[in-house]
C-alpha cells in the first residue's frame, strides 16, 4: 500500500475539476460588447478531470490539443485546487465560498446562497448553464440561482447521462433513444446559446457532464454502440481516454463558435 501525506494528497487532486478556470478561455467580445466594457463569458468546467490529462500540463497519456491550444495563447491560472469530489467542486465555484461555509449535503446547493448566476443577471448578462447540475431536483433551481436558460442531466431525476441520455431543458424532461450522446447534446445547447446571444453581453456556464464515470464509450470510440440504454454496460477504465479526447473536442467547438 502506498503512504499518501497529505501534501501528496492535495497536489494529486490539484485542478482535477476545473480545467484552468473557464480552461484558459479569453473571454470574448462582439463589437456591441466591446463598445459596452461588458465581453462575453464562457466558463467551461470538466467533470472529475485530472491536471495531468492535457498534455499542456506536462502529461503525456492522453490528447488534448484543443486545451493545449488555449493554455498556449491564454491565460494559465496555476496556483488553485479543487475539491476531490464534484459537486462541492460546483458549489465553490458558483459562490466564491469554501464549503464549509456553505455545503451542508451532498448534491444539494442551498437555496439562500448567491452565485455568480445572479451576478451576471443582475449586471444585465443574458445567463445561461448547460452540462451537469445535481444541485437539488427544484424544477426552478437553475432559474433560482440567477440562470435564465438551461439544459442539463440530473437536475430533475437521474437518467443516462452518455449514450442515449435523458436531459432537462429549461426544466422540462426530456428522453432520447436513437443513439444521441449526451455530451454532445449539451455542447449542441451551448453552441445555439451563443449563437442567438452572440450580439448581447452573455454569460455561459459550461459544467460539462465528461470526464465522470461511468467510463463508457463516446460516438467516436471503436465499440460504440447506439443501443446502449444503461449506464452499467460497456464500463471500463480504458474508455476514460476516449472520454477525454471527446471532452477536448467539444471545447474545439466552442472555440470555432466564436
Amino acid at each position: 500500500m502506498v503512504a499518501w501525506h497529505r501534501q501528496d494528497f492535495r497536489q494529486s487532486i490539484k485542478v482535477t475539476i476545473v480545467l484552468l478556470i473557464a480552461l484558459v478561455l479569453t473571454p470574448f467580445a462582439s463589437s456591441h460588447a466591446a463598445e459596452n466594457s461588458r465581453p462575453n463569458i464562457i466558463l467551461i468546467m470538466a467533470d472529475d478531470f485530472g491536471y495531468e490529462c492535457v498534455t499542456a500540463n506536462g502529461g503525456q497519456s492522453y490528447q488534448t490539443p484543443n486545451l493545449d491550444k488555449l493554455a498556449a495563447t491564454g491565460v494559465r491560472v496555476e496556483h488553485c485546487h479543487v475539491q476531490p469530489l464534484c459537486t462541492p467542486t460546483r458549489v465553490q465555484l458558483m459562490t466564491g465560498r469554501y464549503n464549509l461555509r456553505n455545503y451542508l449535503n451532498f448534491g444539494t446547493l442551498v437555496r439562500t446562497e448567491t452565485t455568480f448566476g445572479h451576478l451576471f443577471r443582475n449586471a444585465g448578462y443574458t445567463t445561461g448553464i448547460c452540462g451537469k447540475w445535481q444541485l437539488g431536483r427544484e424544477v426552478d433551481a437553475p432559474q433560482h440561482f440567477g440562470f435564465e436558460e438551461s439544459c442539463l442531466w440530473q437536475h430533475t431525476r437521474r437518467p443516462p447521462r452518455y449514450a442515449n441520455p435523458g436531459l432537462e431543458y429549461n426544466g422540462i424532461e426530456k428522453d432520447f433513444a436513437n443513439g444521441e450522446y449526451g455530451p454532445t447534446l449539451v455542447n449542441d445547447f451551448a453552441l445555439d446559446f451563443i449563437t442567438r446571444h452572440r450580439e448581447q453581453p452573455f454569460f455561459l456556464y459550461y459544467p460539462m457532464i465528461l470526464t465522470h464515470s461511468p467510463f463508457q464509450p463516446t460516438p467516436n470510440s471503436i465499440d460504440w454502440d447506439p443501443k446502449t440504454k444503461s449506464e452499467k454496460e460497456q464500463q471500463h477504465v480504458q474508455h476514460f481516454a476516449d472520454m477525454t479526447a471527446y471532452a477536448d473536442q467539444l471545447v474545439g467547438r466552442v472555440v470555432a463558435k466564436l
